[in-house]
């Protein structure tokens, strides 16, 4: 019998890729958006829409009925563990049988962030949820390179506060396959483990910035900045303050070594090596593609 699989955060990076590696599995998938108007995208994929509200509670109990497996994304702010906390209370209510949740790397009570121990509240919370449990941490994901597309393709620069950081990063369709592994194993075959996930190798960015010169055939130039630098791009182009924060804490957590190990968990679960930087550079090089040709 099929299993019924809800995903949370439906229209993120990762739970949209999730949704496509799970294309022709034998599940029957559910989405959960927070506004109709999002469902097209999930709807594409397949999935049953359902509207509610991570933020409020009494919105959720209509997408968990009859639910197998949980797929638990939540935004980004300081309502996560909230967040959190009312997907578990909808899963239990509804007699869920497992939940597979999306946490951070390094998340712990005591990180170097705050989003990371924002994380360790909700991934020990789901740890005690008395259903069957699995929880992803993944490394920084190589779609935010696509975050500087426009710049890279205007001007053949890229700039970011991370100095020379080393960074294990990781192509975030690695990350919904190790999530779709999880899904369709028994549930018992994941009980209780909690997955950080890495690419192959930690890279600088100026290493990332020479791939991306090898794929597009032009020079490109990664630039350090100033923690404010940056902090006044982000919020010049609308980001709000508190993940501003977040991102600050985090390339300062990078910058001083955090972030500089790899992992050969995704070789475990899919039986081959995570994708290089050279694979995802490929794979994305019209996004980076110089606009004035």
């Amino acid at each position: 019998m099929s299993r019924t699989v809800l995903i949370t955060g439906a229209t993120g990076t990762v739970s949209t890729a999730l949704q496509t590696a799970l294309e022709g599995a034998d599940v029957d998938l559910r989405a959960l958006v927070r506004e109709e108007s999002r469902a097209d995208g999930p709807r594409r994929q397949g999935a049953e829409v359902f509207v509610g509200d991570l933020d409020d509670a009494r919105s959720l109990p209509p997408a968990f009925e009859g639910v197998h497996d949980v797929w638990l994304l939540t935004p980004n702010g300081p309502r996560a563990p909230e967040n959190n906390m009312n997907v578990m209370w909808a899963a239990r209510q509804a007699g869920v049988e497992r939940v597979v949740r999306l946490s951070v790397v390094g998340a712990a009570h005591d990180a170097p962030n705050r989003s990371g121990r924002l994380h360790a509240l909700s991934d020990q919370e789901t740890e005690r949820c008395g259903m069957r449990w699995t929880v992803l941490r993944p490394h920084w994901f190589m779609q935010n390179l696509l975050n500087e597309a426009g710049d890279i393709a205007a001007t053949g620069t890229f700039a970011l506060n991370m100095a020379s950081a080393r960074i294990g990063m990781i192509d975030v369709r690695d990350i919904a396959e190790c999530a779709a592994r999880v899904l369709l194993d028994h549930p018992d075959r994941h009980h209780g483990e909690t997955y950080t996930l890495t690419g192959p190798r930690s890279l600088t960015f100026d290493e990332v910035a020479g791939r991306l010169s090898h794929a597009l055939g032009r020079s490109v130039t990664y630039l350090p900045v100033s923690d404010d630098a940056k902090r006044k791009t982000l919020l010049g182009h609308g980001v709000p303050a508190w993940i501003v924060d977040m991102l600050e804490e985090y390339a300062q957590a990078y910058v001083s070594g955090w972030g500089d190990f790899t992992t050969g968990t995704v070789a475990g679960l899919l039986g081959r090596p995570p994708r290089d930087i050279a694979d995802f550079v490929r794979d994305h090089a019209a996004a980076f593609a110089d606009v004035a040709r």
